[in-house]
């Protein structure tokens, strides 16, 4: 087994290579003058089972084609099977086609993975779990959720907590992580969003007064949303509002946003190399998934049972 990452994230890559106790196989990732990719192996990977780290984020035509060039390099060097790790997955929320003459870019990047030579895909929280099925070959859908759930517990755990969906679509989500925290009673905030990036918060289903607010979803982009809803907890008498995410895109002005809003804290995982603003924001904290994904990797390899990980 090989562990090899691209430039997306570097640290995730090297903490996941730590946990499995192994080194980081030894490749460049560069550009040219003109901003082509070129990826270098220089070792032998000739029948190895190789995981490439790499999610594709910001800047996300970047890191996937980097993803694409890796699996290329690795398939000619006769890699015996390679594993596209991808923590983050871009373009996840183009998902299926929202009006006439759009395109469904989830599964384009589906069918580039596979055609370059990816024999299966490992990923967390996909933003919709239907994008499985958008690959022919094997996914593994790993959930932050027992992550998060010990985490909440050993700092809110004496609280009156309830677990809260920022939308009606992101239920399940936060149903499952309630049922982990010893079946924390359920909130729904409910949204009206007149355009993408923007959205109005119309009405909070459930009892929040006096509780520790545990807002719980995929991603984070603008903010907006998540600030809104915070908001809208706090004035219906929420104890404190924080927020538990996985994916922290956080683009454009979202950190000062968050720095700037009713959230006691904005929690997300390290699935995404987390900007400089990120890290020196006082409001914010980064949980690593690093164990989760090694052990998955772990098991993976050794052709051992990956969902009772999350039993």
């Amino acid at each position: 087994m090989k562990i090899m990452s691209g430039n997306s994230n570097l640290p995730l890559a090297r903490a996941v290579a730590a946990y499995l106790e192994l080194p980081l196989t030894d490749a460049s990732v560069r550009r040219f003058a003109d901003e082509e990719i070129f990826v270098e192996i220089h070792e032998n990977v000739r029948g190895e089972d190789v995981f490439v780290v790499q999610p594709t984020s910001y800047p996300a035509n970047d890191n996937l084609m980097e993803l694409l060039i890796c699996i290329d390099a690795l398939r000619r060097a006769s890699a015996r099977r390679i594993t596209a790790v991808v923590p983050y997955f871009g373009y996840a929320r183009q998902d299926r086609k929202p009006g006439p003459r759009t395109p469904i870019s989830a599964k384009l990047v589906a069918n580039l993975m596979t055609e370059a030579g990816a024999d299966r895909v490992l990923s967390v929280d996909l933003h919709a779990g239907q994008i499985q099925g958008f690959f022919d070959i094997p996914t593994d859908n790993l959930f932050a959720a027992p992550v998060m759930a010990a985490d909440i517990q050993a700092r809110y755990g004496e609280e009156s907590l309830m677990v809260v969906s920022p939308d009606v679509g992101g239920v399940v989500r936060a149903r499952a992580l309630a049922k982990r925290l010893d079946n924390a009673p359920l909130a729904i905030v409910d949204k009206r969003r007149d355009r993408p990036g923007q959205s109005e918060v119309m009405n909070i289903i459930g009892d929040v007064k006096g509780r520790a607010c545990i807002l719980i979803d995929d991603i984070i982009d603008s903010g907006g949303t998540l600030c809104n809803a915070a908001q809208a907890l706090m004035d219906q008498g929420a104890a404190s509002v924080t927020a538990y995410i996985t994916h922290g895109v956080l683009s454009g002005a979202a950190v000062s946003r968050v720095n700037n809003s009713a959230l006691k804290e904005l929690v997300i995982t390290d699935s995404i190399q987390a900007t400089e603003a990120a890290q020196q924001s006082d409001r914010i904290r980064i949980l690593t998934i690093a164990p989760l994904l090694g052990e998955a990797i772990r098991r993976i390899a050794d052709e051992s049972s990956v969902s009772s990980l999350f039993d």
